[in-house]
C-alpha cells in the first residue's frame, strides 16, 4: 500500500501546530499545570491568613507587660532576621492549632510594628 504524498507534510504541520498551540497556550494564555495550581492556591490561603492574622500579632505584642521598651527595642533593631525571632520566640506568630509558629506571619508583624505606636493607657506619659 503506498502513501499519499500529502500525508507526510499534514502530520508534520499537525505535531508543529500542537507545539505551537502549547507554547503560546502556557507563555501568554495561562495555562497552568496541575501542581502549578496547587501551589498558587496554598501561598494565596497563607498570605490571606496571615493578613487576617497581623492585627492580633500586633495587638497581642503591645499588650505584653512593658510592651513600651519591648516596642523600642524592637524597632531599634535593624534585622528583619532578629525582629521575627524575638516575634516568634514570645508565641504571636503561632497559629490557632499549630504548634509551630509562622514564619510569615512573624515577618508581617515585625514590618506592622515598625510603624506601631502606643496609645491609651499603654503609653508611658512622662511625669514631671
Amino acid at each position: 500500500m503506498q502513501v499519499p504524498v500529502w500525508i507526510k507534510p499534514a502530520v508534520w504541520g499537525a505535531v508543529f501546530g500542537a507545539v505551537g498551540i502549547m507554547i503560546v497556550g502556557f507563555s501568554w494564555m495561562g495555562w497552568t499545570q496541575g501542581h502549578t495550581t496547587t501551589r498558587l492556591v496554598a501561598e494565596g490561603r497563607e498570605s490571606a491568613v496571615v493578613a487576617a492574622l497581623t492585627p492580633f500579632c500586633v495587638a497581642s505584642y503591645l499588650k505584653q507587660p512593658d510592651a513600651a521598651k519591648k516596642l523600642a527595642l524592637l524597632q531599634a533593631d535593624t534585622s528583619s532576621y532578629t525582629q521575627r525571632d524575638v516575634i516568634e520566640k514570645a508565641g504571636f506568630a503561632t497559629m490557632p492549632g499549630n504548634t509551630e509558629p509562622s514564619s510569615g506571619l512573624a515577618a508581617a508583624c515585625a514590618i506592622a510594628l515598625q510603624t506601631a505606636s502606643l496609645t491609651g493607657p499603654e503609653a508611658k506619659t512622662p511625669t514631671k
